[in-house]
């Protein structure tokens, strides 16, 4: 993929620490690529990668240079429980001065179909507790559990 823009505006801390300004970032000129490959191991199994190479002539804020996926998941019955380990590398906090991020998360999710309207789930995200910021100044929560319910009409 390749963008070349122009006159694009982002969203920064205010250096003087009161909330946030909307400036024009001039331009950006990046390009980079993709891969992507999921596998049925079997009836029950499944696997996905994928991975993400960002070339930045401009830094923008949030995006990472590299994006590393993998994650599996099994089915059975009413049960489907699926994790994914995600590593991100490079990822701009803010571009005055560049300032960079690298960290991994662990993500977990189950889930049960009590009945034919009602799933109940649980969710862990970055079970890991890694200390990191995808906007400078705005760290992101360590590891969290949330739980619920879906009901289908």
């Amino acid at each position: 993929f390749y963008i070349d823009g122009k006159n694009l505006i982002q969203t920064l801390s205010n250096p003087n620490g009161s909330g946030m300004l909307n400036l024009n970032s001039g331009e950006i000129r990046n390009a980079g690529v993709e891969v992507q490959a999921a596998y049925r191991i079997g009836r029950h199994w499944s696997a996905d990668a994928n991975y993400s190479f960002l070339h930045m002539e401009n830094p923008v804020v949030a995006a990472p240079e590299h994006k590393l996926y993998g994650g599996a998941c099994f089915s059975q019955g009413r049960w489907t429980v699926s994790t994914g380990v995600q590593y991100i590398a490079g990822l701009y906090t803010q571009t005055d001065p560049a300032t960079q991020e690298t960290f991994v998360l662990w993500n977990l999710r189950a889930s049960f179909r009590a009945a034919r309207r009602l799933e109940i789930w649980a969710r862990g995200e970055n079970l890991l507790a890694q200390r990191y910021e995808i906007n400078a100044g705005y760290p992101m929560p360590r590891a969290t559990v949330t739980a619920g319910f879906n009901l289908d009409f």
